[in-house]
Parts: C-alpha cells; structure tokens; sequence
C-alpha cells in the first residue's frame, strides 16, 4: 500500500484529503461562524461575539490539523539497532480528542497501539503522534482505529499491527439518548495479530494490565 493512500492535502487549510473541492478561504470560513450564530438566534456583531469567527476558525485550524499531516512522514525514521528484540511494543493509554463526522460532536478517548517489529523499530512518540493525526480529522471511531493500525502495517512492515481505542462519544452523552458513562471500544488487528490467536490474547492481556 502506497504513502499515497494516507497523505493528506498539505496545500491548503480547508480541503479534505483526496477532495477536488475549491479551497475555502478564512474569511468565507469566519462569514461561515457569522451565519450559524445568527441561526442560533444570537448577534455575531455585539462586544463578546465580535472576534468569536476569528477564534473558532483559529481552533478548527489546530483541531482538524490532521489534515495537513502525513502518516508516512511521522513514521518513515526508523532504527535497525535493536539487540535481537523480538517482543511486543506497545505504548498504552494515548490520549486524545477527537470530533465526529456526524454531529462534529467530541470523540473523548483513549488509544493502546502496538506493533510486533520485523528488525525495525521506530520512536515511541511517533506513535502517539500518529494517533492525532487521525484523531484530529472528522471521525468514527471504527475508521479511526483501522486506520491506524493500517498505516503502521503498511509504512514499518512489523510482523503485525494492533490498536484497540476505548471512548467517550458526546454524540451520544449530550444529545439524543443522552447516555453518560457508556463508552465504545473498538480494536483492529494486522499480521501475527489477526492470524495467532495468541499474540492477539497477549496483546489484550498487556493492554489491560494496570
């Protein structure tokens, strides 16, 4: 699989990756905010909402940064040094905030990521820092987590990949059902993972040691 598939638009803020849709400018953005203020029955041009569309557009910006950013760049370093290392790594408990595509509603979570090296190993960061990627674009939990998971089978080559992502979906805990304290977990398996029901039970089993 190509680096091609996961590369997001870096030319622009305001383009989704793969999109032939014009770019959209800050301004049209910021009118945008105007709009749905008025909408919501408010006054977008009153003291404590004049600079409001200025700083939501701002925060979107950081927000859905993931767009702008590009798996294979974060996981292309890698380091061949590693002493006969044969195991599981695994970084656990990645935080992170994402929001959905549904109702641009937050995606609180939590991610474990790991991978079963085939003599290359890559910085632990990275794997957090892949995490936000995806976490920081418009969302469903189940993409996000295959998602992952895909992206380190295909850029490290490791014997295996697996990701499992335990959530907090406000979609559901703010509005509609209204369902506080139920959360979503999800998991996705590559290689040895998926294959050997063993490395996948030894991968559950570090993942909820505490």
């Amino acid at each position: 699989m190509s680096s091609a598939t996961f590369c997001a638009s870096k030319t622009h803020q305001g383009k989704s990756p793969g999109s032939n849709a014009e770019p959209v400018s800050r301004e049209a953005a910021e009118e945008a905010v105007r709009i749905l203020i008025r909408w919501l029955g408010d006054d977008p041009s009153r003291e404590g909402l004049a600079d409001t569309p200025a700083r939501v557009t701002r925060a979107f910006g950081e927000w859905f940064s993931g767009y702008g950013a590009d798996p294979a760049d974060i996981l292309s370093r890698t380091f061949d040094e590693v002493a006969g290392y044969d195991d599981i790594v695994l970084v656990r408990g990645i935080g992170f905030e994402s929001y959905c595509e549904h109702h641009m509603a937050p995606i609180i979570g939590t991610a474990h990521v790991a991978y079963l090296p085939d003599r290359r190993v890559v910085g632990l960061s990275k794997l957090a820092r892949l995490v936000d990627i995806y976490a920081r674009r418009l969302q469903i939990q189940e993409k996000m987590t295959a998602e992952i998971a895909v992206a380190i089978q295909a850029f490290l080559n490791p014997k295996g990949a697996a990701v499992m992502i335990r959530a907090d979906h406000h979609c559901m805990s703010t509005r509609g059902v209204r369902k506080h304290g139920a959360d979503t977990v999800t998991s996705s398996f590559t290689g040895v993972f998926r294959s050997d029901t063993l490395w996948r039970q030894r991968f559950l089993h570090l993942a909820a040691v505490r």
